[in-house]
């Protein structure tokens, strides 16, 4: 019991994550996924809120299936829907919860797209636009803020 407590304490969960990231990023997509899927079967469907949301944000992301990409997606954003900002501030200091869900609903808008369920997309993105003002001036709000501007484009909104 106490390795498992070891493996899935809040900093080693994290760098978990971080080692899958570095893995996918690589180019090792499958190892990611395999480490993702152990990780979250360790910390379950009632871990920590922030550890599940980070998780099965990047763990969409390794996914071949749209339909499997949008799970993971839905499962991030139900996550992060019972995320506290003092609990976000733990690990990220400065920044609420509710600035992840411009990304959070952009990558939901862009699964419906993979899916050809465009009034679904466009739902999300409108979401994704009605959240960015949460967003920082800085690259990775910029960054979100065009993405949500080209899927716009490319959605004819």
């Amino acid at each position: 019991m106490a390795e498992r407590q070891e493996q899935t304490a809040p900093e080693a969960v994290m760098t978990r994550i971080g080692q899958g990231v570095m893995l996918h990023h690589a180019g090792d997509r499958e190892e990611a996924r395999i480490r993702f899927l152990e990780l979250w079967t360790e910390i379950g469907e009632r871990g920590d809120p922030l550890h599940r949301c980070t998780l099965a944000h990047y763990m969409a992301d390794t996914q071949d299936d749209p339909a499997d990409e949008l799970a993971w997606d839905l499962r991030a954003l139900s996550a992060a829907e019972e995320l506290t900002d003092d609990r976000l501030a733990e690990r990220r200091g400065t920044l609420a919860a509710r600035a992840l869900y411009p990304s959070l609903h952009l990558n939901l808008a862009a699964d419906y797209v993979k899916l050809g369920r465009s009034e679904a997309a466009r739902t999300h993105l409108r979401r994704a636009r009605g959240a960015a003002d949460a967003l920082g001036d800085d690259d990775y709000g910029d960054g979100v803020r065009a993405a949500i501007h080209r899927l716009g484009l490319r959605l004819g909104d």
